[in-house]
């Protein structure tokens, strides 16, 4: 399945969602920047409250595309274990970037949420939502840092590997993964038009949701 873009995902991932029940005191939270656009569709669609939820890759040092972790706002920290120990990764240089990574978070909270608080979760479910999972840290990340605030935890993309779909399978209480490849090398190989999301994007499609009836963002 090749979606046409982030909203085009959304809109599917949408009516995938819809068949769970009871989710009258769910909250949406997209995972910005991709995941936010994705997010917005699956909340109007669904009449749900929305808010942001952010992740941080932790960049490998001198190697920052290759992850070596990741890190959630509240700052819940999973590592690649694998990485970690091929690359003799010291503890110390994990918190050094943990760190770094940190202090964007909270810069990225402060501009997207333009002065307006976060959305409580505390009791609800929280639906996660990214664009789509490659090695399923960011999400794993996240998921770990929901748990012990939200009472359900559902993690929701378009695509995602079929072996990282079932490995988070077990972190939350319902996965849904619309398509799952046997082998996924880069997310936007599933999308026409994956261009980059930006700041601006996210505020626009938050500051939306606030002024919709239903689709709303504390």
């Amino acid at each position: 399945m090749i979606f046409q873009d982030r909203r085009d995902a959304g809109r599917l991932l949408a009516g995938v969602v819809a068949k769970l029940h009871d989710l009258r005191d769910a909250v949406v939270l997209g995972i910005p920047r991709g995941g936010v656009l994705v997010a917005f569709e699956v909340a109007r669609e669904l009449n749900l409250p929305l808010d942001i939820f952010i992740v941080r890759k932790l960049g490998v040092p001198g190697q920052e595309e290759l992850a070596m972790g990741a890190i959630a706002s509240g700052g819940a920290v999973v590592t690649n274990q694998s990485i970690v120990q091929e690359l003799n990764i010291s503890p110390e240089a994990i918190q050094a970037v943990a760190k770094r990574e940190k202090l964007e978070i909270e810069r990225r909270e402060h501009t997207y949420r333009e002065g307006n608080p976060p959305l409580p979760i505390e009791g609800k479910i929280a639906i996660l939502i990214d664009d789509g999972l490659a090695t399923g840290a960011t999400m794993l990340a996240a998921v770990r840092a929901l748990r012990p605030r939200a009472r359900k935890v559902i993690g929701a993309v378009p695509v995602a590997a079929e072996s990282i779909c079932s490995e988070l399978r077990s972190e939350v209480d319902w996965m849904i993964c619309a398509t799952t490849p046997q082998l996924l090398l880069a997310v936007g190989m599933f999308y026409r038009d994956f261009a980059q999301t930006t700041d601006e994007e996210v505020r626009t499609l938050l500051s939306q949701a606030r002024n919709q009836k239903g689709a709303r963002v504390a």
